[in-house]
This record gives C-alpha cells, sequence and structure tokens, in this order.
C-alpha cells in the first residue's frame, strides 16, 4: 500500500512531530507499506494519507479529500489540535477531524476534550522509545534533573529553574536543560535567567543521542508543559529508566495516570520546588517514582506502538 504521511515538521527539524513521524513511517514500510513523508500533499495518487496535526495539515487534507472523496485518512491529533485550536480556530479544525475515518491520540484523556460524535473515531497509540544501550550511572557530585523539550509557551520551560532557584542553599540540584529557543525572546530569557540562577545550565538544541547520554547521567526528568498531546519524552524517559516529576495536566496524567506520585499543578514553582527538594533528599520518594515508572515500561514498547497502527490499518481495509 502506498501511503503518504503528512507533518508540519520539516525534514531536519528535531522536533516531537518530525520524530514521530519518521518513527511511524519505519513501522509501516516493515509492515510491506511504502511511506511518503512530506509537509504538503502535491495531489499523487496514494492509497491512504496520515496527516498530523489536524489544523496543521488543514490544506493538505483539503486537497487530498478533493482529489480522493473516498480515499481513507487518518488524522493524528497533536496537543494544540485539542488544546487550542479546537477554540481559537474550531471550523478548520473541526471540519479536518471530521473529514477523518479515524483519529489517532497519543493519551487517554484525550477523549475528555472532544465533542462526543468524534469520540467513536478516536484511537490512542502511545509512543514508544526504545531502552537505553547500557546501564545508568547518574552524577554523584551534582543531583542532576533535565528538561527535555524546547522553549515555547506551551512548554512552559522555565518553570523547573525557577523552583530550583527556591531550593536551600544545601542543594546539589542542577537543572540541565535541552532544547531550543523558538524565538529571540525565550533565548533571552533562558540566557537572563542562566546569568542570575547558577543551578540552571541551557544547552540549546541537541541531537536525539545526547538526550539519551543525558538520562544515563539524569536523576530525574521534569516536564513542565501547560498543555502536551502525549510527549514523546515521557516514553522516552520511562524506557530509559528515568523516573519523572511532571505538571498535572491531561497530556501528562493520560499516559502516568492520575494516581502518579509525582504530580505538581501547572506554573506553581513553588509546588515543584518541594517536590524535587523531596527527591534529592527522600530517597523512597525516589524509589516511588521509579516503581512508578518501571510499571509502565510495558505501555511503550515499539512493538506495542506498530501493532497498533497494523491493527488500526488493518480495520479500515479489511
Amino acid at each position: 500500500m502506498k501511503i503518504t504521511l503528512i507533518t508540519p515538521a520539516k525534514k531536519h527539524s528535531k522536533n516531537g512531530n518530525r520524530t514521530s513521524a519518521v518513527r511511524w513511517a519505519l513501522f509501516l514500510d516493515a509492515q510491506g507499506h511504502t511511506t511518503q513523508i512530506s509537509t504538503e500533499y502535491d495531489g499523487a495518487p496514494c492509497d491512504l494519507m496520515i496527516a498530523l496535526h489536524a489544523w496543521r495539515s488543514a490544506d493538505a487534507i483539503d486537497l487530498y479529500k478533493q482529489k480522493n472523496p473516498n480515499g481513507p485518512l487518518i488524522v493524528a491529533l497533536g496537543g494544540t489540535d485539542v488544546n487550542t485550536f479546537l477554540k481559537s480556530a474550531p471550523a478548520v479544525t473541526l471540519s479536518a477531524m471530521e473529514k477523518a475515518d479515524a483519529l489517532v491520540c497519543l493519551h487517554d484523556q484525550i477523549h475528555e476534550a472532544l465533542p462526543k460524535h468524534l469520540i467513536k473515531k478516536l484511537h490512542v497509540i502511545a509512543q514508544s522509545a526504545t531502552p537505553l544501550t547500557s546501564p545508568r550511572k547518574p552524577s554523584k557530585r551534582h543531583f542532576d534533573i533535565c528538561v527535555i523539550g524546547h522553549l515555547r509557551d506551551e512548554k512552559d520551560p522555565l518553570r523547573t529553574a525557577l523552583a530550583a532557584g527556591l531550593l536551600p542553599e544545601t542543594s546539589k540540584i542542577r537543572v540541565i536543560h535541552l532544547g531550543k529557543a523558538h524565538n529571540d525572546a525565550w533565548k533571552n530569557a533562558a540566557i537572563k535567567e542562566q546569568a542570575a540562577n547558577p543551578r540552571y545550565h541551557w544547552k540549546g538544541e541537541v541531537t536525539a543521542g545526547q538526550v539519551r547520554r543525558e538520562f544515563a547521567k539524569t536523576q530525574l526528568m521534569v516536564l513542565s508543559s501547560n498543555q502536551e498531546g502525549g510527549a514523546n519524552v515521557i516514553s522516552e524517559a520511562i524506557t530509559a529508566g528515568v523516573p519523572i516529576i511532571a505538571s498535572n495536566i491531561p497530556g501528562n496524567t493520560g499516559l502516568l495516570g492520575k494516581d502518579y506520585p509525582g504530580l505538581y499543578p501547572v506554573h506553581d514553582e513553588q509546588a515543584l520546588s518541594v517536590l524535587l527538594n523531596k527527591v534529592e533528599t527522600d530517597w523512597d520518594f525516589l524509589a516511588q517514582l521509579q516503581k512508578a515508572c518501571q510499571n509502565l515500561q510495558v505501555r511503550f514498547t515499539p512493538e506495542q506502538e506498530a501493532a497498533a497502527w497494523n491493527g488500526l490499518i488493518n480495520n479500515l481495509f479489511y
């Protein structure tokens, strides 16, 4: 089967959308399909379109349906589709969703935000990751905590730095932040915070290999987003054996569970600071987080994700 996979992320982008598209294409090709990743639809014939993001891929979806009125269509929902564009651009976003034969979401709570008539199309496919190839060796000199994510509004990217600034002077916590600034305002904010806060170290955009090396030596990852569609960095950290503290939002609890012990109220650096202090000083709490993440590892295997995509496509065609 010839599949066109549309993603708004360009070829050399290191963001999650491109990573997801490339991983899905590998799964589909391994199942015998031929998958072409594009940022736009050029009208070329295909047997199936998979569009990542309803709003951002709306033009490609419209053109595909004009040329192939009965052509099968899967729309994979981004976090901003549900959290932003359903409110700010409902006509375009809903139209793209309604054209789809199936909607793919990345965490268990997306259905709570969708119109009821769309829920029957919804399929949860959690994103996978592969384990590290060697045992983790967290630093003993420092208690390093990583933040993996680009600097943009949705990520609330400096919240962990602000929380670290509230820690006791005796704390050995350092915040290692890997991610690209999406504009000069965020770049300047990160540089300013780094200059004022000796606990905060911003490394900028890095490769996937550098992220994995950070996972090997960090004690913990913090995901501070104010909205998520189901961040792949959660599955990456869990499969790497890295415990997580996360903001209490549906995009995080839809993967970690509503009763996950490492949650804090979004935007609340005081509450986050309390958790950071606890995880550094209370080894039983750190072990509790590690155990909770270990219990989730079975959900994020490549075999699980590949089987889910295979099952969805088979259901559409057979």
